[in-house]
């Protein structure tokens, strides 16, 4: 774990060093450098971490559902070509009111626990600060005249890179 953690501040550290070698380039190249890479890099932090932090909890509650490939979801959105053996009664035999309840409590439908479940990860505080620190980097640039905005937009992929290799370091 300590050389997982050693890895990811040397890999932001010298991106900071990398960064800091604008500063002589302009200002401004630093400025937005600096602050689109910084809240991006959180970004992708705290989403990964959010979201593992998300399925441990699932895990953990053996909340896990088995779901069928993405795949075979597109193909086959109602199980038409189930392979599952169907009921070879005949006609007659077969209680259709009882097949239609069973083929009803399969539907999900919206709920307040299926909606809290869906929140949980994206509500998490672990994502909402970092956006929160986007958006007032953005509006302090904006209010100093330094916002350069091709520069800001290139500048967020090395942050999400560097947020996402340090994360994937950090989180294994």
């Amino acid at each position: 774990m300590r050389t997982m953690v050693k890895k990811a501040i040397s890999l932001l550290g010298v991106s900071q060093l990398i960064i800091l070698l604008t500063y002589f380039y302009s200002f401004t190249f630093y400025m937005n450098l600096q602050v689109a890479f910084i809240t991006a890099a959180f970004i992708m932090f705290g989403s990964m971490f959010a979201y593992k932090k998300m399925i441990q909890t699932q895990i953990d509650t053996n909340q896990i559902e088995e779901k069928r490939d993405l795949l075979d979801e597109i193909e086959d959105p109602y199980e038409l070509y189930d392979e599952t053996p169907l009921n070879e009664a005949p006609y007659e035999e077969l209680n259709l009111r009882e097949i239609v309840k069973e083929e009803k409590k399969k539907i999900k439908t919206f709920s307040l626990s299926s909606a809290k479940h869906g929140a949980r990860g994206s509500v998490s505080a672990f994502r909402l600060i970092p956006y929160v620190f986007l958006v007032l980097g953005f509006i302090a640039l904006k209010n100093n005249n330094l916002l350069d905005i091709p520069v800001y937009l290139v500048s967020l992929l090395p942050g999400m890179i560097i947020g996402y290799l340090s994360a994937k370091e950090i989180l294994k």
